[in-house]
C-alpha cells in the first residue's frame, strides 16, 4: 500500500486553485483590493523608521467565503475582523498578507502573469518597485 504524501490541507488548497479563476480574483482585488507601503517612526530600527508592505482585501463579513477563497488560493495571508460601532449591522474583514517572502514568492508573481486592465496596475507597479522586485 502506499501512502499519500499530501495532507488532507494540501488536497484542498490544490483543488481550491483548480476551482478558483485567477481572473475572478484578479477583478475581485482590482475592486476591493489595493497594495499599501507605509512607512513610520520606529526607534527600534537602525534608520528610525521602519517600512510596512501589505496586501489587503477588504470584505464585508457576509462574504467571509469570498475571502477564505482567495486565502486559500494563496495558502498565505490572515483574515481580520474590523468591527463596526457604527449604524452598519455587520464587521469588515481584511485579508491581508504582510511577509515579503509571501508577497514576493506568490502574490506579486501571481498579479504578474494576471495583470490589471486599470490604473490598478499602476499602483501594483508602484508597489513592486518599492517592494525591491
Amino acid at each position: 500500500m502506499v501512502k499519500s504524501t499530501h495532507s488532507k490541507n494540501d488536497a484542498s488548497r490544490d483543488n481550491q486553485q483548480e476551482r478558483l479563476n485567477p481572473w475572478w480574483i484578479v477583478g475581485f482585488v482590482d475592486g476591493e483590493g489595493c497594495f499599501s507601503v507605509s512607512t513610520f517612526k520606529n526607534k527600534t530600527c537602525k534608520s528610525g523608521y521602519q517600512t510596512l508592505f501589505e496586501f489587503v482585501v477588504t470584505q464585508g463579513e457576509r462574504s467571509k467565503e469570498a475571502l477564505e477563497a482567495i486565502k486559500d488560493y494563496f495558502g498565505c495571508g490572515n483574515i481580520y475582523i474590523n468591527r463596526r460601532y457604527d449604524n452598519h449591522n455587520y464587521n469588515l474583514l481584511r485579508y491581508c498578507v504582510r511577509r515579503q517572502d509571501d508577497l514576493k514568492e506568490k502574490i506579486v508573481p501571481f498579479f504578474k502573469k494576471h495583470k490589471f486592465k486599470t490604473t490598478k496596475q499602476q499602483q501594483f507597479e508602484i508597489f513592486c518597485k518599492k517592494l525591491g522586485v
